[in-house]
């Protein structure tokens, strides 16, 4: 049975669903940008029947999750994000655990893996790939996917996620996969997390901030040291990649295996886009399973 919790860190009131035996072994699921934690509610369900512990946190600046503080700074930095994992894990007493990221989740679990690499057991990431050093520039077929990031560094793009973001989400949908993958009600749904009062700055700032167009949370300025220096990662990890995907696009995340220390698989699923675990669940399930496997 799925519980719907909260448990406060430092900085946050985090929300978040659990499932499975409290005795099984922790996964943490983490999602991406424009999505939601609803973006696992096919793939956490095979998790717990295997009897793994299922935790999925709403990020912050999106769903439940709220700042405890009106004069933190609202960054969206991937290293804070990671910093909230930490915290979260920490606050559950989680010693060791496995992490899922899609997305947004994806750059978290790689900063995890570099950041605490003793208590990562494995991961799972989709649609972003990894590798050392800052984002480089991309190619101009990969920066003409990005156009939204280029857009939310500037005050007008930014002023556009204010005033119409759940609009400027629909259009990434609309746009990252082959047509007919979602229905409006499952927008919908996931929308509602977008209503979050934080969710505008949190998003341009992501976006901004990993482009060097917008200024950093000195809070987090070690953690961003320690990722930012990173020739390798230890952990065994699983890539997912959808063959289709028009935004993060397959080629960008080919050959990153020798930056993995580690065990290092890489699936590409033909004609599946940016969002596997809602588009191909069964067999992103089934990949899941066997990396999981002891």
């Amino acid at each position: 049975m799925v519980q719907t919790r909260r448990i406060r860190t430092s900085v946050l009131d985090v929300a978040y669903e659990e499932g499975g035996p409290s005795d099984g072994r922790p996964v943490v699921l983490l999602h991406g940008w424009p999505d939601d934690l609803r973006t696992y509610d096919r793939v956490a369900p095979p998790l717990q029947a295997a009897g793994f512990r299922t935790i999925t946190p709403s990020l912050r600046g999106f769903g439940e999750t709220l700042f405890l503080s009106k004069d933190t700074m609202r960054s969206g930095e991937i290293v804070a994000m990671a910093q909230d994992a930490i915290d979260l894990a920490d606050a559950l007493e989680l010693r060791e655990f496995a992490v899922i990221g899609h997305d947004w989740g994806a750059r978290i679990a790689y900063a995890l893996a570099i950041l605490v690499p003793d208590r990562v057991a494995r991961m799972v990431t989709m649609a972003v790939g990894w590798q050392p050093g800052g984002l480089p520039t991309p190619s101009l077929k990969q920066a003409q996917a990005y156009w939204y990031q280029w857009f939310m560094a500037t005050e007008r793009g930014r002023q556009m996620v204010r005033s119409n973001g759940k609009a400027f989400a629909r259009i990434q949908w609309d746009n990252w996969s082959p047509p007919g993958w979602f229905d409006d009600a499952a927008f919908e749904q996931t929308a509602r997390s977008f209503e979050n009062p934080d969710w505008p700055v949190i998003t341009w700032h992501s976006y901004s901030v990993r482009w060097g167009e917008a200024d950093k949370d000195p809070r987090y300025a070690d953690l961003d040291r320690r990722v930012s220096v990173a020739q390798s990662i230890s952990v065994p990890t699983l890539m997912i990649q959808g063959g289709s995907d028009a935004v993060t696009l397959p080629e960008s995340t080919e050959g990153n295996d020798r930056y993995f220390t580690g065990s290092y698989e890489r699936h590409v699923i033909p004609g599946v886009g940016h969002f596997p675990t809602r588009e191909a669940p069964k067999v992103v399930n089934k990949l899941v399973s066997d990396f999981m496997r002891p």
